[in-house]
């Protein structure tokens, strides 16, 4: 598909960006983040901003535009598909390269003193606003909030935005009334002094309430602002999106505590009612509504809600767990039509995601897909985030790699898995990449660490097989989980780089572990399994701290045919060996039960232990 040109369209923002009907003074420079006023990292397509000016789709990234120059800063997830989809009017900022600057670094450099840089402020959270805000200052430029988006100016034919019905999630999945959380959060409220706390993140929401939405695809969330106070709750949303239902559910719910459900748009003044006493104001609220308290009146830190949602109860653990094992019974299906029909020829990327969401949507709970398959063969597969489209559907095929990344949304909890498969023969070259990525998962799959600890020192023990021979990937390691929540969700993980917010791990915690390595022009690796951190048994107990380790809780097998076998210890073989007889030994009675005989046989097959040829 051919990148999207974008002179018209720059031209055309060159010009507001002068324009006094907008703005008191010219701006030298206009950026367009990817946020929503919720600070979401998927967007409902009424809110794709960076994504029309500049072509470039992914789900992270942030454009700027001056009178000459058109940029945008993305990470190692999305070079290879920036490049693509970007005309030549835009120059790609390789985020995460020693060699990129920041963009508040940029922009300094680049504009004279004096200059103004204008940002949509519901665009832009506190945090993003002050890292950017800060350096600009010292320079002798300033960042000015404009009210009036351009790019929605220039976007006539920009979608409405959704307002889905809202439903409720019964209590035999949220383990937890919305009174008992709420009591939670107002006794960590008080113990910092305030009266108020505004939730704008959309996950931390439906999360509190114990409700569910469909206004993001892929994203069981719905528009709205939540305020919690001691006596009870406001919430504001659209109000055509309440049924009774959801009333009856929150009057039963609430126990003690009141509510008030008022218009999405009455937040700007509620908010400003509250701004003579003590308001809690996350660092991911946005800026815009953050400036309606005084400074000297805000708590700006982590929402309790986020924290509380990161650790799962008992009831969301059994329901992960639940979803997984459902889950990998759907890509056993998957696999083995694969097997059966991909040397058949006429199996594409395309068809194939199709095939597998069918199998999904037989099992119990399903509700959808929690992202848009990644399904990629051969070269598409070295594009980390790709999605398959008419103009770019590719065969599956028996002469090269296929990746796929893929999740659901189960009523009890959200899957997120990646298997690398090969049809035919590989080569050498592509089994001794795979083993290496499978080397680095196992190995933090099985690591042993105290409590508390930040994700960030996790992450070398993933990319160490890859780093021996000068390999690396450019993604993270790890992302959190929601349970029927986000397929991301913070405020941990495991990365190159720290996460800001990330309070340590502690045991009930569910991530990904998913290294890989991708050749482009060649093909794509990645494995991904989802852990939860459990108490790890040792003989010591250094300062009564307390250590943890990961159990997997996907359970689907990882191709031993792309395994070279003589690169395994003998300890590797003996942890896939006894992974590969955890995912007979549950999963083979669901498919049984299921009566996909087929599937069970394949699992059967590719489960068989392995064995290096000294040890034969």
């Amino acid at each position: 598909m051919p990148p999207k040109q974008t002179s018209h369209l720059l031209n055309a923002l060159r010009e507001l960006m002068t324009n006094p009907k907008f703005i008191s003074e010219p701006l030298q420079a206009y950026i367009i983040p990817t946020n929503d006023a919720h600070s979401s990292e998927y967007v409902a397509d009424c809110d794709q901003f960076r994504a029309y000016i500049s072509g470039f789709t992914g789900s992270a990234g942030t454009a700027v535009v001056t009178k000459d120059y058109a940029c945008l800063w993305t990470d190692g997830r999305y070079f290879l598909q920036a490049s693509q989809q970007m005309d030549n009017n835009w120059t790609l900022m390789k985020e995460g390269v020693p060699t990129t600057p920041t963009l508040a670094a940029w922009l300094a450099k680049m504009l004279p003193v004096g200059s103004n840089v204008g940002v949509d402020p519901k665009l832009f959270s506190l945090e993003m606003w002050n890292n950017v805000y800060n350096p600009l200052q010292s320079s002798g430029q300033k960042l000015v909030p404009v009210l009036t988006n351009f790019i929605s100016l220039l976007w006539t034919d920009r979608p409405v935005r959704p307002a889905n019905p809202i439903k409720p999630l019964a209590l035999k999945y949220t383990g937890r009334t919305v009174e008992e959380k709420l009591k939670d959060i107002i006794e960590q409220m008080k113990e910092k002094n305030c009266s108020t706390l505004v939730i704008s993140t959309l996950d931390d929401i439906a999360w509190t309430l114990n409700l569910r939405g469909s206004d993001i695809d892929y994203n069981p969330l719905f528009f709205a602002y939540l305020v919690i106070q001691p006596k009870g709750v406001a919430l504001f949303v659209n109000l055509g999106q309440v049924s009774a239902e959801v009333r009856k559910h929150l009057l039963e719910e609430m126990g003690q505590f009141s509510f008030d459900i008022n218009p999405y748009e009455d937040i700007e003044q509620y908010i400003k009612n509250c701004r003579d006493h003590k308001v809690w104001l996350p660092e991911n609220i946005n800026y815009f509504l953050s400036s309606l308290v005084p400074k000297q009146n805000q708590h700006n830190e982590i929402s309790p809600t986020t924290l509380m949602k990161a650790v799962k109860n008992q009831v969301e653990v059994d329901g992960m767990r639940n979803a997984h094992i459902k889950d990998a019974a759907a890509l056993c299906c998957y696999f083995a039509w694969l097997e059966e029909n991909v040397p058949k020829g006429g199996v594409t990327e395309i068809s194939g995601a199709t095939k597998l969401e069918a199998f999904r949507a037989l099992q119990e709970d399903f509700v959808g897909l929690s992202f848009p398959t990644i399904s990629s063969s051969g070269p598409n597969g070295a594009i980390i985030h790709y999605q398959p489209s008419k103009e770019t559907d590719r065969a599956i095929t028996t002469d090269s790699l296929y990746l796929c990344d893929s999740g659901a949304q189960f009523k009890d909890g959200t899957t997120d898995v990646t298997r690398t498969l090969h049809f035919g023969t590989p080569t050498n070259y592509e089994k001794e990449c795979y083993t290496r990525v499978l080397k680095g998962q196992l190995k933090l799959g099985n690591a042993v660490f105290p409590t508390k600890i930040k994700g960030n020192c996790l992450d070398s023990f993933a990319r160490e097989f890859l780093w021996e021979v000068g390999l690396d990937y450019g993604h993270g390691t790890s992302h959190g989980i929601g349970s029927y929540l986000n397929v991301h969700e913070g405020p941990m993980g495991i990365s190159w780089r720290p996460y800001p917010e990330d309070p340590g791990l502690e045991p009930n915690m569910f991530l990904s572990n998913e290294p890989g390595f991708y050749e482009d022009g060649s093909f794509g690796i990645r494995l991904e399994d989802i852990v939860q951190i459990v108490p790890a048994n040792l003989p010591h107990n250094f300062n009564n701290r307390g250590f943890l380790t990961f159990e997997t809780i996907t359970l689907c097998p990882k191709q031993t045919k792309l395994i070279n076998i003589e690169m395994l210890t003998d300890q590797e073989i003996y942890i896939l060996n006894r992974y590969h007889q955890n995912c007979r030994d549950i999963v083979g009675p669901v498919l049984d039960k299921q009566e996909q005989l087929k599937a069970k046989e394949w699992l059967w097959r590719e489960t068989e232990p392995i064995k290096r040829k000294d040890n034969l």
